[in-house]
Formats: structure tokens, sequence, C-alpha cells
């Protein structure tokens, strides 16, 4: 007789990290958005009305996103909140993107780079330390 403790037994199942999953499979196996990509510093902000917990066909870590996403947060924060890869963050931001329930603003391009001469001399300060 067995004397296993009742309940499903996983093998994917680690007593002290809980439940491993491997990312592809929170995205699908995709490794790109829907949409293009988003800048690492980019903002998130969740739409004014949405209420992830009643919308059908999410998961888990698109509805936590929605929650993080209540107030302005940048890209890699998410990531670390959900404590996933930026990859896969991006993955599901834009599934979100695409049912209208999230909103990303981009930082603004820059206008003006420096002088290879300015760069160049910092490098070199950097060295002489």
């Amino acid at each position: 007789m067995r004397t296993e403790s009742p309940g499903p037994q996983h093998e994917w199942l680690d007593a002290a990290a809980g439940p491993v999953v491997r990312p592809y499979t929170l995205t699908g196996g995709r490794v790109r958005p829907p949409v293009d990509g988003f800048d690492l510093v980019a903002f998130v902000l969740a739409t004014p009305a949405t209420d992830a917990a009643g919308l059908p066909g999410l998961q888990p870590e698109h509805r936590r996103l929605v929650e993080l996403a209540r107030t302005p947060a940048v890209l890699a924060d998410l990531a670390a909140g959900l404590d996933l890869a930026v990859g896969v963050v991006r993955v599901l931001l834009g599934d979100l993107i695409a049912r209208g329930l999230v909103t990303v603003h981009q930082p603004p391009a820059a206008v003006h780079l420096p002088d290879d001469n300015i760069l160049k001399a910092v490098v070199s300060g950097l060295r002489a330390l």
C-alpha cells in the first residue's frame, strides 16, 4: 500500500520555489509581441474602466499586469513585479494592448546625440581612473 499524501503529485512542483512553469508556456511559444517592441523604460497604464477579473481568456499573469498598471509603471518594474523575463512581459503586454486593456507610452527619442569627441573624452577619463 502507498503511503503518499493525498492529492495530485507533479514532477514539475518544487517545494521551495512552488510551481515551476517555463516562460514559453506563458506566451504560448511566442517570442515577439503582436505589436511593435516596447522600450525597457516605456510607461504602461491600464485603461480606466478595465476590470481584468471579469474578462475571460486572460491568464493570471495578464490579470496581474493589468493590476500593476493601474498606476503608471515602467516595463522593467512590471517584469520585476511579476518575476518574469522582460521578453515574456513584452509578449503578455502585446496581448493586453491588442484587447485594449492597457496603453504603452514610449519615451521620447533623443533629438540630439552627444558628439563623438565628448564620448571619447568620457571613455578616456574613465580609463584613467
